[in-house]
């Protein structure tokens, strides 16, 4: 009899657990095909691609005297080669780079620039030995003049002369510098000088001038102007002849060195920078940026970037990521998100792919071929919230690296019409539903002892009746 009523019990407390945990349920998984083990060990991130070639072992790399280097694919953000690509030297002339970006983004070429006072000052400052246009206090000059003069003779006066035209003094245009310079990612560059004076302070580094000269040449007329092989300064009115300017870019200027898909550059030297010098290239789409400082001699710097720029195109591949790429595995996530959520009140209400628009690898790599995948691994989905926001990794793998390349991104909405019940704010609907259950089980629990004591009672007169017949029986 005891073991019966205990039983009874442990009956009611289950259907009491079962109703309760209806109303606290959380949350379902998403779970897909798990995303197989990296060759790899681990996915190589957008960051992590920026530099991950550089720890590549490559055959025939080739060798470059100067004394740190840089060979970047902007097309893709990626550093092919470098030595010391990170650490601040000087510039020298390639600060003009900078200089002439501003100048294109913010003056017309046909405005009138006057020589002021206190910029023929500054120019009587400039070393002797340094290269000039000759510019005179009260001179009237345009500004494509000076442009033309300060890339293609690097004439100091004509750069310095932009830059107080465009900053008031020099050391406020170096502001201007410097801001442009972090608005474009260089996180390692201090510009003093306008025209790249030897000072302590006017320092960057490989991979922030690359930055720099590749902003000149993508989003102004820097390649038209570096390009140009000779130009002609008309008279002033301090200059009763017109000045020839020849461009001294070895790039342009030589059939040794030229270039076919050279876009632009600078050289530079003083004593304490050595020679440096910067160019960009574009072939099929794809633009690399090379930067050597230090370089031994004025015409191995030419050598060294051309070895560069060569190798580059041939070992390393850039390669473009669409959609087309992932439209598949994108519509079968799809159909897997809305059959989890067909039971409940929620529904995928958006899905779109934000991708890489390039990365790069090796050639041989490349050639082995690869495939596209979403890893669904790690989404889950929230039934208790109304609206979420899942990211899912789109992966490009090769056969021993792994490649993340964009995100998968979910919406998740409630569906319309659908009561969604506030865990923090308990509704009129709520509590009588709670009333209701707790009104149901405690009802079921009367009944079970209810029947519990009828039963017990009608065994007890039972048993008393049993007792008597059988006593009767004795006498």
């Amino acid at each position: 009899m005891k073991s019966f009523v205990k039983k009874l019990f442990v009956s009611a407390a289950a259907l009491l657990l079962t109703l309760t945990s209806v109303w606290t349920f959380a949350g379902t998984g998403l779970k897909a095909d798990e995303f197989p083990d990296d060759p790899n060990d681990g996915i190589i991130t957008s960051n992590e691609r920026k530099t991950d070639l550089l720890n590549e072992t490559l055959d025939d790399v080739p060798k470059v005297s100067a004394a740190s280097y840089i060979l970047y694919d902007a097309t893709s953000g990626t550093i092919l080669l470098g030595k010391d690509y990170d650490i601040q030297k000087e510039p020298a002339s390639m600060t003009k780079v900078m200089t002439i970006l501003l100048a294109l983004e913010r003056l017309d070429l046909t405005e009138t620039v006057v020589v002021s006072h206190e910029m023929a000052v500054a120019i009587k400052a400039i070393p002797s030995d340094y290269v000039r246009l000759g510019l005179q206090e009260g001179e009237e000059i345009s500004v494509k003049d000076l442009v033309y003069a300060a890339v293609l003779k690097s004439a100091n006066d004509a750069s310095l002369v932009l830059a107080m035209h465009m900053g008031g003094t020099e050391r406020e245009f170096c502001d201007l510098m410097n801001a442009k310079a972090a608005e474009i990612g260089c996180t390692s560059t201090h510009f003093s000088s306008a025209f790249g004076l030897s000072t302590p302070d006017n320092l960057t580094t490989p991979l922030d001038m690359a930055l720099i000269l590749n902003e000149a040449v993508t989003n102004t007329i820097y390649p038209d102007i570096a390009k140009t092989l000779s130009y002609s300064i008309n008279a002033t009115n301090k200059y009763s002849t017109s000045r020839d300017l020849n461009n001294s870019n070895r790039f342009v200027s030589t059939t040794q060195y030229g270039y076919e898909y050279y876009l632009g550059g600078k050289t530079g030297f003083t004593d304490t920078a050595g020679y440096t010098l910067c160019a960009a290239v574009k072939k099929n789409n794809r633009t690399l940026v090379g930067c050597v400082f230090n370089a031994a001699d004025s015409e191995v710097r030419y050598a060294d970037l051309l070895r560069l720029f060569e190798y580059g195109y041939s070992t390393f591949t850039t390669v473009e990521i669409t959609e087309n790429e992932f439209t598949p595995q994108a519509d079968e996530s799809r159909r897997q998100i809305t059959q989890l959520l067909a039971e409940t009140n929620l529904y995928l209400s958006d899905l779109k792919l934000v991708l890489e628009p390039y990365i790069t690898t090796t050639s041989s790599r490349a050639q082995l071929g690869s495939t596209s995948r979403i890893d669904l691994s790690k989404a889950v989905i929230d039934t208790s919230v109304e609206h979420q926001t899942l990211e899912m990794p789109l992966l490009k793998v090769y056969s021993d690296k792994t490649y993340l390349v964009g995100t998968m991104i979910v919406e998740i909405d409630k569906k319309a019409g659908v009561v969604e019940v506030n865990p923090e704010k308990i509704t009129n609907l709520t509590n009588v539903r709670s009333v209701l259950v707790t009104f149901a089980v405690l009802s079921g629990l009367i009944l079970l002892l209810v029947i519990v004591l009828l039963i017990f009672r009608a065994r007890v007169i039972k048993h008393r009746r049993d007792e008597a017949t059988k006593r009767a029986n004795m006498l």
